[in-house]
């Protein structure tokens, strides 16, 4: 499995402004229902009720939300950069700009958890990261996560 398995690539957006945790979840969440086939009230009801296990926030400016959701046979990713970083109570203290959210079926475990791991992976990666973080439009960052930063952001 890679990020382009989890990730389509309509399901990212760039430079969207947040004005909260929440308010970056629910746009999460309609990147997410266009590729899952559930309704985004539904995902980001899982979303938040996951949050409220413990915060997301992975560091370094990222988060990683993401919730069980019945009705998915797969896991579906979305990937969302904010125009300004929001507060997330991450790990390390550091606002949010980098979201990577998971939404997956109810009943698979493991490949849920295997989703988790990638993207958690991949985001230890500084290089692809600061890449990530640099890349000009929503088409240049699905390729450099799709491609595992091989591709140059231009």
């Amino acid at each position: 499995m890679d990020l382009s398995e989890l990730v389509a690539a309509d399901a990212v957006a760039v430079d969207f402004s947040a004005s909260s945790r929440r308010a970056a979840l629910e746009r999460a969440a309609a990147l997410l229902a266009t590729t899952a086939g559930v309704n985004a009230g539904v995902i980001l009801a899982a979303l938040l009720e996951r949050e409220k296990l413990g915060t997301t926030g992975f560091g370094i400016g990222a988060a990683i939300p993401h919730g069980r959701v019945a009705g998915l046979t797969g896991v579906h990713g979305a990937i969302l950069r904010l125009s300004v970083p929001v507060d997330w109570n991450s790990v390390d203290g550091l606002p949010v700009d980098l979201v990577v959210a998971l939404a997956g079926p109810d009943a698979g475990g493991a490949e849920h958890l295997k989703a988790l791991a990638l993207v958690s992976r991949a985001l230890r990666d500084k290089a692809l990261v600061a890449k990530l973080r640099g890349s000009r439009d929503a088409a240049a960052l699905w390729a450099l996560a799709a491609n595992g930063g091989d591709r140059e952001a231009a």
